[in-house]
């Protein structure tokens, strides 16, 4: 039962639902204190301590079923309530008509069920261990039936029946046995489908883990290198990383939750006792920040910009406010379009608005065009954020305004793909910004993106 428990909740993480291992404990503890006889109390244990989104109760009902059954009864021995003599007359005419269905009628007629040695062989002679979705079991379940010659069955009964008939067993017995038999019959395609759901569910489980490995290593990965599949794969875990990210803001909010010691108020406060005693002054309200992205968009920040975007979009709940625009060859307001898109559309649009001109990155120029049409939403809470690697095609990068800039906010922030060993290079200005900046994040691969963000939500 330890092994299915685990292998249940592999599963529903396997599904998308988040379950810690915290929760996973206190599943083990309330399963320990409850016990496992009675199923609907030993339900009820799993899903109160492992799911906590309502969105979720779909997925455990789903799958609790195919981990732990159905609750149908288990095949019986329809031949338990025969004498010797009817026992003998039923071996020898269940032998006499079985012919390729004796290990079908063993099944039903001596209420034995599949071990799991003839269960995984029936699994790979029907492909099941290739299947990837649940809403095959019954499919799968239909083809392990054929393989047990399912089809022709009606028909050896029908003659098993007559041949007892013939064998002068009592007509009640043969009745009884008939209800036996189709009871044990549809027991039998239950524990086929739950096997076949189950192993589904392994096997999705199972390629998750490897996605999931796989995708630990994309992580580390040049954003730049990636090839679409790749992309693709990342892209899934960004929801994962922002409930990460989200998670260890809210760890920091508890821990500093008694705030900060305001030296100013302190001393204030405690004037009228000449200093002693004193009573402490904390500083307990945070403020969400007020965010200016400035993302480069040439072909060559594809990949960042894009997993930047996804990031900020799950996190917008972490900021107050945040101003996009796109440069290029010229600045884009993208605000609206984030706001009003979902996240696939959102980046499509922000990508694609700037079209392709080659050596078209200028900016020095998008620089200039923020300092005259935007710098009034800059103040002392806000943050300036730059997506780019800094190239400018050898155009004036504008020094003195993104200075101007960098003063008017409280933090100006730099996001760069490039090793610092590059910047300076050709048409690098990097290094001219670089100073300008209040910090300044090497960002090659997603791991290193995630890293910048969480440093940057921590402070």
């Amino acid at each position: 039962m330890e092994k299915r428990i685990a292998r249940f909740i592999a599963g529903l993480r396997a599904s998308g639902v988040r379950v810690s291992v915290a929760e996973s404990e206190d599943a083990w503890k309330a399963i320990r204190h409850m016990g496992v006889m009675e199923r609907e109390l030993f339900k009820l244990s799993l899903r109160s301590t492992l799911i906590k989104d309502a969105n979720d109760i779909l997925i455990f009902e789903e799958l609790f079923p195919l981990y732990f059954g159905t609750a149908a009864p288990p095949l019986m021995n329809p031949q338990a309530e025969l004498s010797p003599q009817e026992q003998q007359m039923m071996q020898e005419a269940a032998d006499e008509v079985a012919g390729d269905l004796q290990q079908l009628l063993d099944y039903l007629l001596n209420g034995r069920a599949p071990t799991q040695e003839e269960l995984e062989q029936m699994a790979q002679q029907t492909g099941l261990d290739d299947a990837n979705s649940t809403y095959q079991a019954g499919r799968y379940a239909r083809r392990m039936q054929r393989l047990l010659n399912w089809d022709r069955l009606p028909e050896i009964l029908e003659m098993l029946w007559e041949k007892l008939r013939e064998m002068g067993m009592d007509p009640q017995q043969i009745a009884a046995l008939q209800q036996r038999v189709q009871e044990n019959m549809e027991a039998l395609q239950g524990q086929l489908e739950q096997f076949a759901g189950e192993r589904i569910q392994d096997n999705i489980t199972e390629e998750w883990r490897d996605r999931r490995q796989n995708a630990y290593d994309l992580m580390q990965r040049p954003l730049e290198h990636l090839s679409e599949t790749e992309m693709d794969i990342l892209r899934d875990q960004v929801r994962r990383l922002a409930a990460r990210l989200r998670s260890r803001v809210a760890l920091r909010q508890k821990r500093s939750k008694k705030g900060k010691l305001d030296v100013k108020n302190t001393i204030r406060g405690n004037l009228r006792y000449g200093g002693v005693p004193i009573e402490l002054k904390m500083r307990t309200k945070r403020k969400k920040p007020k965010l200016v992205v400035i993302m480069d968009v040439s072909r060559s920040m594809h990949n960042v910009t894009e997993f930047f975007l996804r990031l900020l979009y799950e996190l917008q709940d972490q900021v107050q406010k945040t101003h996009s625009f796109a440069f290029y060859d010229h600045l884009e307001n993208v605000t609206d379009d984030m706001q009003n898109n979902d996240i696939e559309k959102a980046i499509h649009i922000v990508l694609t608005k700037l079209p392709y001109k080659p050596y078209g990155t200028d900016l020095g120029k998008c620089l200039v065009d923020f300092n005259d049409d935007y710098l009034g939403i800059i103040d002392q809470r806000t943050t300036v954020i730059v997506v780019g690697d800094g190239r400018n095609n050898f155009n004036n990068p504008a020094l003195d305004t993104f200075q101007d800039i960098s003063k008017r906010a409280r933090k100006t922030i730099w996001l760069n793909p490039e090793y610092p060993r590059q910047w300076g290079t050709g048409d690098s200005d990097m290094d001219k910004y670089e100073p300008l900046c209040t910090e300044v994040y090497v960002v090659r691969n997603l791991n290193d993106l995630t890293n910048a963000i969480d440093h940057m939500l921590a402070a």
